[in-house]
């Protein structure tokens, strides 16, 4: 965490004075980020920043080197940037996901909403807008690996219609065939089948997933149920798992 009054700014984002040390939640075994970005000061800021928590961090500063390094390191998390020159972060976060379900936070200019909604149907966890402080980047990043990881309380397994979930081993199946979600969208699925056949406003889910400590839009929910809905259901244009409720939200079918 940075600490201090004083302030300034690098590039896109802004970093506080000092620094001190804050141990990772789980600093027994670091957790590795991968940070994605062209700016040399963004990414050496991010890193050292992430660094002092605790955390394991590698740097790419294009999109062919951060492929490459994701399938050599297998990183917990990637933070990548999508304004990446040639292979940008969209084709990017579009191969990692051909082979990996590692999380992905994006990092993304304030006029880039149709970039991050595009980021989010790719199978990002979420995003967080330029200028930003190192600070709300960690939190975003710590919030992203305890839904990875699952909360230690309340693991369970259960059943809606041929829908199976298995927080445990963070499992899901339909009709006995496996389905490979994100971190985001098997949290997103998990809440809404806790309570079969309640509706949902956007917002309740939005908070379901973040808390109160980051801000987000209403589009991300969309974006994330357009994803489960293309792995979950049979026929995604005509669900019968993962339902609409027109001008509210969404609910999962009664069994």
């Amino acid at each position: 965490m940075f600490s201090g009054s004083r302030s300034r700014v690098h590039g896109d984002f802004t970093i506080a004075g000092d620094r001190v040390r804050m141990p990772c939640e789980h600093d027994d075994v670091p957790k590795s980020v991968l940070v994605v970005d062209d700016e040399p000061k963004i990414t050496q800021v991010v890193a050292d920043y992430l660094r002092s928590t605790g955390f394991t961090v590698s740097t790419a500063a294009s999109g062919a080197d951060a492929v490459t390094i994701a399938r050599a390191q297998l990183p917990d998390l990637v933070v990548l940037d999508l304004g990446l020159p040639g292979m940008d972060g969209l084709d990017v976060a579009r191969e990692l996901r051909r082979y990996s379900a590692t999380p992905i936070i994006m990092l993304t200019a304030r006029g880039e909403e149709a970039d991050r909604v595009v980021g989010l149907e790719l199978g990002a966890d979420d995003y967080i807008v330029k200028p930003f402080s190192p600070r709300e980047l960690l939190a975003r990043i710590r919030a992203v690996l305890r839904r990875v990881e699952g909360a230690a309380v309340g693991l369970e397994r259960f059943a809606v219609g041929d829908v199976a979930v298995d927080t445990a081993r963070r499992e899901l199946t339909v009709a006995g065939r496996r389905v490979e979600l994100t971190a985001t969208e098997f949290d997103l699925l998990v809440h809404l089948t806790r309570q079969p056949g309640r509706v949902f406003t956007r917002a309740q889910l939005l908070d379901a997933l973040h808390g109160t400590i980051v801000e987000s839009y209403e589009r991300t929910v969309d974006a994330h149920v357009k994803n489960i809905r293309r792995k979950l259901e049979p026929q995604p244009h005509e669900p019968r798992y993962l339902l609409t409720v027109h001008g509210v939200g969404y609910r999962f079918a009664d069994a």
